[in-house]
């Protein structure tokens, strides 16, 4: 995964070929920024320059910066695999969302 972070922000990079540059987009937002760097050295630079615009404006407008997330989100899988993570929670005493959070943990900790 190509992901800068600054600052307790997370950037996404992509290449762009078209421009010969890198391009970074900030995720977690309210809104959107991005920026471009042509190495890792200006890339990060900018990430820095852009994410200061966004968080300033953010306090003119009064706008919080970061996405709110519930906690909370419906996940339509195969009924095949419903069963058996079913069973497998069963037969660890656990409940499948509990079963869930540990394989996702798991996958964004890698």
């Amino acid at each position: 995964m190509n992901l800068m972070t600054y600052n307790g922000y997370n950037a996404k990079i992509e290449y762009d070929a078209e421009l010969d540059m890198f391009r970074g987009e900030i995720l977690g937002l309210t809104g959107g920024a991005d920026f471009y760097g042509k190495n890792p050295k200006e890339l990060r630079a900018e990430f820095k320059k852009s994410l200061e615009v966004f968080l300033e404006v953010c306090r003119e407008k009064g706008i919080e910066p970061r996405r709110n997330f519930s906690g909370k989100f419906n996940l339509r899988i195969p009924t095949e695999l419903h069963e058996k993570l079913a069973i497998v929670a069963q037969a660890e005493g656990k409940s499948i969302n509990t079963l869930a959070q540990e394989a996702l943990l798991q996958r964004v900790a890698a």
